[in-house]
């Protein structure tokens, strides 16, 4: 049973401890500055939260006695020489494939340090940062220093080593809107998953490119697309371009993972080698941003549904926490309470999280809801907190 929680706000760091059965926020910390991701490192304790500075850009922050203090860390930087393809929003008159249609470079700068994740026990310095516009960061020391993956960096579905010269394929990689917020539209890392039974087995998904693996500790990467869909693009089907907004995989059966999907959701029980859209939007669960799985069963997980893209807020002004445990063959929805009338909230990619028999999910109106009994009934820990952008058990 986890006795803490932490949340990444618009404004700071919101820490929520257990105390006699009961849940009780700490005044917040890093106060003003957005918070994208907030986590504790469950190999020693060390809780990590990435900056979004307005004015120093972003950095990171490491906590090694419970939050109590911070101290700033060497931030992550892109070496020099590192380049990416610029891609823009579709536009009528842009026509990609057209012969005279030639990529357009720009130099990597990082613009949010997205996802922060662990190596496995066996490699107590192993830290990982995925950012837009689509960069691994890898750090054997704790977080004092960083370094670019190159082989993911420099793929064949995005364009090649640009460190040596111009491109020599075409990039896959597309923007994420995620990053508009930036002046840019370029793609991001947003999940990385390490298997802990095998350090060097790694996935990471972006968005919007899809998921990608290595099973040579990131010396090579191979696309793990097959069964996903995108509406959107003329081959659905096509090997790159899906828009994972979150994946995640069962602790204790690595080879089940799971994806909430801008077009639906998807469930893998080969360890990615296919993936099966198990969407049912008759019961509304199919657009999202969240999904956790079980640590013990990997056909159990939840997702909090949403309305369409163009219009991000809860179903029909109500919201509601869809959990399935046969691996998406069947949903149930679960309401009680959570508000069901008058609610527009919307819960960001990283703002559900599960522990147990716990849930919680916080939403972009600041409010944040915790279950006990798998998902079945909720209760509000707060209303009016800044909005929030993540949720993990600490």
């Amino acid at each position: 049973m986890s006795n803490m929680i932490l949340l990444g706000t618009r404004k700071g760091s919101v820490i929520f401890d257990r105390i006699n059965s009961n849940w009780h926020p700490r005044p917040i910390t890093h106060a003003g500055i957005p918070v994208c991701y907030l986590v504790r490192d469950p190999r020693d304790g060390t809780l990590w939260a990435s900056l979004d500075h307005g004015h120093w850009g972003p950095k990171l922050s490491r906590s090694r006695d419970g939050g109590a203090t911070w101290e700033d860390v060497m931030s992550v930087k892109y070496p020099k020489g590192a380049r990416y393809i610029v891609k823009y929003l579709p536009t009528p008159d842009f026509d990609p494939e057209s012969p005279s249609a030639q990529p357009e470079y720009a130099d990597a700068t990082v613009y949010k340090i997205w996802n922060i994740a662990f190596g496995n026990a066996n490699q107590p310095g192993r830290l990982y940062a995925g950012t837009i516009p689509g960069g691994l960061f890898v750090s054997d020391d704790g977080g004092d220093s960083w370094e670019l993956n190159r082989p993911l960096w420099n793929h064949d579905s995005r364009g090649g080593d640009l460190f040596v010269g111009d491109a020599t394929t075409e990039n896959r990689w597309y923007g994420t809107p995620a990053s508009i917020d930036y002046g840019v539209f370029e793609p991001g890392i947003h999940s990385i998953i390490v298997d802990p039974r095998d350090p060097d087995h790694i996935y990471v998904a972006v968005s919007s490119a899809g998921v990608i693996e290595t099973i040579d500790g990131g010396q090579t990467w191979v696309g793990r697309n097959r069964g996903m869909l995108n509406d959107y693009m003329p081959n659905p089907e096509a090997e790159w371009g899906h828009d994972p907004h979150f994946v995640t995989s069962c602790p204790g059966q690595p080879d089940h993972l799971w994806q909430q999907n801008h077009c639906g959701v998807f469930y893998s029980n080969d360890g990615a080698q296919s993936w099966l859209k198990v969407s049912m939007p008759d019961v509304g669960v199919h657009f999202g941003f969240p999904i956790a799985v079980d640590a013990n069963d990997g056909r159990t997980a939840w997702v909090v549904p949403a309305r369409a893209d163009s219009e991000r807020m809860a179903i029909d002004g109500g919201l509601s926490v869809a959990r399935t445990t046969d691996g998406g063959q069947s949903w149930q929805t679960f309401r009680n309470g959570l508000p069901q009338d008058n609610a527009y909230d919307i819960v960001l990619r990283h703002s559900l999280d599960v522990a147990g028999d716990c849930l919680c999910f916080g939403s972009t109106t600041g409010n944040v809801y915790l279950s006990e009994d798998r998902g079945e009934s909720w209760q509000c820990l707060g209303n009016n907190l800044p909005p929030i952008y993540s949720v993990r058990f600490g």
